[in-house]
């Protein structure tokens, strides 16, 4: 009868409201497919209009791709150049060419293009939809920085209606 009793008495504890703590779970939003592939059509479309090709890399909100695609005209390492330079703009939640120029500017933050997993140059945007990064796309191979940077801000603007 006493085991059986400690066992209640034990039960009841664990299951006690006093002992359970008030859990708050974020609410978050997430990158799906489509919208990713329609994020990569996009940029394809952006870069037809300066006459270019490209890579283009989209990554979710945990930096892993969703969808990653490369004209047959461009370089094969722009593959991985569009993917890092995701991966930058959704790390540092900020756009690849202005966190380059920062790093540039403070001697403190040159060293960041020893981390191989960065690429500081543009071409990477964070996309945030209702004011939360829900990843990140890279464009390289379409003539330039300055190009991979346009047609990823315009992919973003015409998937966004921004």
């Amino acid at each position: 009868m006493k085991k059986i009793c400690l066992g209640f008495a034990i039960g009841m504890c664990i299951c006690s409201p006093s002992f359970a703590e008030n859990v708050q779970l974020s609410k978050q939003y997430y990158l799906d497919l489509d919208t990713a592939e329609k994020l990569a059509e996009n940029a394809e479309k952006a870069c037809r209009h300066l006459n270019k090709h490209l890579a283009v890399a989209v990554l979710d909100r945990g930096g892993q791709p969703l969808v990653i695609k490369r004209h047959e005209s461009v370089g094969p390492h722009n593959t991985v150049a569009a993917q890092k330079k995701a991966f930058t703009a959704l790390s540092t939640k900020t756009p690849t060419t202005v966190f380059s120029q920062n790093a540039r500017q403070n001697i403190d933050s040159q060293n960041l293009n020893s981390f191989s997993e960065l690429l500081l140059l543009g071409g990477g945007y964070p996309v945030i939809f209702q004011s939360e990064i829900v990843g990140a796309i890279g464009i390289a191979g379409s003539g330039g920085s300055k190009n991979d940077d346009w047609c990823a801000e315009q992919a973003i603007k015409m998937t966004f209606n921004q």
